[in-house]
């Protein structure tokens, strides 16, 4: 790293936008969820060294949207690290379409990265649901399954950080119902980006990506 200060950009679905803030207007920009939580706690940490944190989180994309606007978004940013979320509403468009090309675009992404911003650190985080109640549950289990298995191959592949979310949402609904965690079973509540924030750090901050 250069004695510049350091970006870290989060990207992915609604999940990671959390209605952030469209304009330079500092209170909003970071959106409600684990992107802001996060950036609270390293920012009061590291305040002598000013890290930058950015959302491009977009509510609704799948892996194949989230490549489409990579350049823009991503590239172009020459962030120092690139968290990644993605795949629910993947999940949503299997069900329903005969083409599937999550793991085709994620890996396109990835390549790209590699290849553009060869330095730059990845952290790729475990797609997730519970059941609160959603439609063709088994289908969705099954499905998003499968792309826990793709995340998880591909943080392998391209040596970034991976980051485990649904055993410890499961393991959360001991203390309470799915739906306190994850209010329609995809969008976390306030408790659920807690947890989130609280598996990235603890996954990234104990791997040779942490942020100092």
């Amino acid at each position: 790293m250069s004695n510049e200060k350091m970006v870290i950009l989060f990207q992915g679905d609604s999940i990671t936008d959390g209605n952030r803030g469209r304009d330079e207007d500092s209170s909003y920009i970071l959106g409600q969820g684990y992107p802001f939580l996060i950036s609270g706690k390293l920012g009061f940490e590291l305040a002598e060294k000013q890290p930058i944190f950015i959302n491009r989180g977009g509510s609704g994309n799948r892996a194949s949207e989230l490549y489409a606007r990579w350049n823009e978004d991503a590239l172009n940013l020459r962030p120092d690290l690139i968290s990644i979320l993605i795949g629910v509403n993947d999940v949503g468009w299997a069900l329903n379409s005969i083409t599937d090309r999550f793991e085709r675009s994620y890996r396109h992404l990835l390549e790209e990265t590699k290849s553009v911003l060869p330095d730059t650190g990845l952290v790729l985080c475990e797609p997730f649901l519970l059941n609160t109640g959603l439609d063709r549950w088994e289908e969705r289990k099954r499905q998003i399954e499968h792309y826990q298995r793709t995340v998880r191959r591909l943080a392998e592949q391209f040596q970034a950080v991976f980051v485990p979310l649904q055993e410890a949402f499961n393991n959360a609904c001991t203390r309470a119902d799915a739906a306190y965690w994850i209010w329609d079973g995809v969008h976390p509540t306030a408790a659920g980006h807690d947890l989130i924030a609280r598996e990235w750090l603890n996954a990234v901050q104990n791997s040779s990506l942490r942020i100092t």
